[in-house]
Order: C-alpha cells, then sequence, then structure tokens
C-alpha cells in the first residue's frame, strides 16, 4: 500500500511518501553501496592528509637543509678566525694545524658518541606488536 502526499504539498515543501518495505536483498547491497563509499571516502582523506603531512616535512626538511649550509658556512669562517688570531702568537701554519686538531677531536667525540646512540635495538617497535596481537586476540575470540 503505496501512499503518495507529493501532489497534495504545498510548493518547496517536503514530499512524504510511504514506500513497501525493501527486499533483505535490495538492504544488503545499499548497505554494501554506503560501504564502498565510505571506505572511497575515508582513503581520498587519508590520501590527502597524507600528502599535506609530507609536503610540510619537505618543506621542514629544505629549511633545515638550507639552514644548516648557512650554519656550516659559519663555523668555517669562526674557524679561519680562529686560525688568524692564533697567527699572531705562533706561526700560520702552527695554528692551523691546532685549530684543526681541536676540531678533529670534538667532532670525533661526538661521531663516537652518536654511534653509541644507534643501538639497533632502539630500532625494533616495541608496543606495535603487542597492540596487533590484542586486536588480533580480540577479532578471533568466540563468544562461548
Amino acid at each position: 500500500m503505496a501512499t503518495n502526499y507529493a501532489q497534495s504539498s504545498p510548493p518547496g515543501a517536503m514530499a512524504i511518501q510511504s514506500q513497501e518495505p525493501e527486499t533483505m536483498m535490495g538492504l544488503l547491497r545499499k548497505l554494501m553501496d554506503e560501504v564502498s563509499t565510505l571506505f572511497r571516502q575515508e582513503m581520498a582523506l587519508a590520501s590527502a592528509e597524507f600528502s599535506r603531512s609530507m609536503t610540510k616535512l619537505l618543506t621542514g626538511a629544505a629549511a633545515v637543509a638550507t639552514g644548516g649550509a648557512v650554519l656550516f658556512g659559519g663555523f668555517l669562517a669562526l674557524l679561519a678566525s680562529a686560525v688568524i688570531g692564533l697567527s699572531n702568537v705562533v706561526s700560520p701554519w702552527l695554528a692551523a694545524l691546532i685549530v684543526g686538531l681541536a676540531v678533529a677531536i670534538v667532532g670525533g667525540v661526538m661521531v663516537a658518541t652518536g654511534i653509541k646512540a644507534l643501538d639497533t635495538s632502539n630500532l625494533k617497535p616495541r608496543h606495535s606488536p603487542r597492540s596487533i596481537q590484542k586486536d588480533k586476540e580480540v577479532l578471533t575470540r568466540q563468544d562461548s
């Protein structure tokens, strides 16, 4: 029994229609269409967010690289001024040797410290495997 009130509605008003109940297959088909649409929209959103994040990351990396290059130039100028200043006390070749050795020792200590910090056990994820295992247990659990 279908009732159509659309013709008696005033213009601009929402039409009220009563339809026969849909079949189970029709409802399942509609659900699958809605789920696939939702999935496509979620994937598009994730892709857009990832793209925006990567753009920000690359912009930041470029800024760090440029700043590092400028900082390195400043560091070289400071080393040159140290050599020139020390050459007033000792001969220029000896001033360059002293400054070079001091910088090499500091750099060597920094590299050694960095190598110790690069322990491969720090690269292994700790929380993700447990979380995935818990999810697997929840999904495979059967109610008794």
